[in-house]
Formats: structure tokens, sequence, C-alpha cells
């Protein structure tokens, strides 16, 4: 059976999350946005721990993975997926006193390499990968040239996109050619925008967080989906103040100072990508589907300020009245029953399992914007 996962997300605990990412409102939210498997967030955190355990086994029939996000040395952040609760209470143990608190932050951050997490998040049979690897944050790729430069001798289970990274960003990367990929939705909070906004097709035999750690293994990843990456806000090599693009030659040429406010200019996650390739041959990979939430689509297309207004959230409501969930919105349900619910969301639906939106990338910190219809 293949099931559609999200498999990082975080918690209260965490820095700038909702108050409301509460287990019980992620369930619900699974079941409207039509996710079948999700993980726990900030599984190192007790009290969190504590939260999810009445809801391991829910009437949902979600599939609950435990899963936290730890903050290395070098601040790059990991991704760690487990079977139980208990190993990451294991994983605790193994690592006390390599941070201030386990308590206080649901990501925290450890005095440790990227080599020395990994190992022991296998030591206690747990999975790790770089957490959204190419952003120029707090990833691997801002800090590191290749996967072993971070990990040293220990390997790692898989590599998490990140917003503004699609499969092909990393098809052409030698160090990765052996490397399942994930893409997550790293929610903050559980609405219809934000959880579930990227996702993972998996093949399972059983539905169970052991079977979907196996499949991850085993490569039985069918699909990844996830926004058009130009949607990243660290897309294209910008200014952080202004979010004046550059290319690179000019980045470089101007000492990634720019020259109108004096602001830093990042380089982008699209020139980093193919600076690791190194003109590298790609490797075929599942298919990346590129979507769009249904509420962002339905805010675009009635030209409102929010995809929290009454009225979009009226149309959103009346969408999974009628069809279930929104990912059957997005990808299965024909385009003719749709325009029965809504013309306008229709056409933008179409144009997008298409491909003929119109993409204007961001930058710098800035998230790019897209049109779905063409004007004329």
């Amino acid at each position: 059976m293949a099931v559609t996962a999200d498999l990082h997300i975080h918690s209260p605990y965490s820095i700038a999350v909702s108050r409301f990412m509460q287990p019980e409102q992620l369930l619900k939210g699974c079941v409207t946005k039509g996710i079948q498997v999700l993980g726990t967030g900030d599984a190192l955190q007790p009290d969190w721990q504590d939260r999810w355990k009445p809801f391991l086994e829910n009437d949902a029939g979600i599939v609950v993975v435990p899963q936290g996000e730890i903050e290395d040395k070098c601040r790059v952040h990991h991704v760690i997926l487990a079977q139980d609760l208990a190993q990451f209470d294991q994983l605790r143990d193994l690592l006390a006193g390599t941070c201030k608190s386990f308590t206080t932050s649901g990501r925290p951050h450890v005095y440790l390499s990227g080599e020395e997490i990994a190992n022991a998040a296998h030591d206690v049979g747990a999975l790790v990968g770089p957490a959204h690897a190419f952003t120029p944050w707090t990833a691997m790729y801002a800090y590191f040239d290749s996967v072993p430069a971070c990990y040293g001798t220990a390997k790692i289970d898989f590599l998490e996109l990140g917003l503004s990274a699609d499969s092909s960003y990393g098809a052409a990367i030698p160090d990765l050619y052996d490397i399942p990929f994930l893409t997550n939705s790293d929610a903050h909070s559980p609405y219809p925008d934000k959880l579930g906004r990227e996702f993972n097709r998996i093949r399972l035999d059983h539905r169970t967080a052991k079977d979907v750690l196996a499949g991850i293994t085993k490569r039985a990843i069918e699909m990844n989906a996830g926004f058009f990456p130009e949607e990243g806000k660290y897309n294209r090599t910008a200014c952080t103040r202004c979010y004046t693009q550059y290319s690179l030659e000019d980045a470089t040429r101007l000492q990634w100072r720019c020259p109108s406010d004096g602001g830093i200019i990042k380089k982008g996650v699209s020139d980093r990508a193919k600076e690791l390739a190194h003109g590298s041959e790609a490797r075929p990979r599942p298919p990346y589907l590129r979507v769009i939430p249904l509420s962002q689509i339905i805010q675009t297309m009635e030209g409102a300020s929010s995809p929290n207004t009454k009225k979009c959230k009226a149309i959103y409501a009346l969408f999974i009245e009628t069809f279930g969930n929104e990912i059957a919105v997005l990808l299965d349900v024909p385009v003719a029953e749709i325009r029965a619910v809504h013309p306008k969301v229709a056409d933008a639906i179409d144009a997008l399992r298409n491909g003929t939106i119109t993409l204007h990338p961001g930058g710098g910190g800035k998230y790019g914007t897209f049109s779905l219809i063409e004007a004329g």
C-alpha cells in the first residue's frame, strides 16, 4: 500500500511554533489534508512525548512516527526518525551532558558533530539525515561541501530537501546518488497551508512506524511532493535586506555585499546545488510533484489578503466536505468535478497540474510568488 507521509514537524517547545500544535489538532489536520503518516516532532522533549503517548494509536488511523530534530555544534540541523518513543529516551541518555537542557527546547543544540549525532542515532536503532539540507542557514550544505565533511565515516539514511529545493537539485550530486530524498513540511502550525505542504508517498507492507522506517531504508519512496523550489525564500542568490537578486558571478564580484544598501548577499539554493554537482550526471529519482496548498490557491483566486478570511475558509471547507481531503483535490479529483465547486480554483489546479503557472522566484529570505493563470 502507498501512504502519504509528513515526517518533520515541530511542537510548541520549539521557537516560533503555534500553541495550537497539539496532537489532537494535528491528527485532525492530517485527516483534512490527506496525510496518513505523521512525525511527532521534537521527540527528545519529555513533556511533548507524554502528550503524544495517548495518541500513538488513534481513531483516525494515522501512523505516528517518533521524530525529532537536533542542531549540532556547527549549527547544522539533523532529523531523526525512530520506531518508538523509547528510542528517544535512550538517545537522550546517550547525549546527556552535551547540551544545556532537553526540556527547555524542542530542538536542542548539542555540542557534538554530525558524525557523533549520527552514530548516537544509529546506536539506538534510529534513522538520521540532514534537515532541509540545501537551505543557506542551519543546513548541511550551508557549511559543508559533502556528506563526509559533515558526517565523517557515519552514514546517513536519507536527505531532506527543504522548501527551496526539489529532487533535481540533488540528483546530480555524487554524494547523494544512493541516498533517498524526503520532502516534509517542517510545519510550525497545524493549519492546511503549513501541515503537509510537502509530503512523500511511501510503499509499505504494513501501516506501522517500523514499516515506515523500513520503507525509507529500502528506498520504497514512490513520489516526493512539495513547493515549486522557486517559491522558497532562499532559492535565488539575493540581498538579505532589499532582496535584489544577483547572478553568482555578480555576487562574487561584489564580494557578497549589496551595492544598494550594504546588505549581505546570500547564495541561493539553485546556485549552491549547481556548485555541488560539479557538472556530474543526474541520476534518476522518483517523480517530484510540485504542489501549492489549496488554501493558498483559494486565496490567490479570490484576491484575498489571507487564506484565513471567512470566505476562503468557507470555500476550503466546501472542498473538504465534497472530496474528503486536500491532497485528493490537488492530485486526483477530475478538474470537471472541481469546477462544479469553484470554477476559478478548477482553472488554477488545471494550470498547476499542467505546469502552466508563472513563477517569480524568492531569494535572500523573501518567499517567491506565482501567477496561476496568465493574463490575456
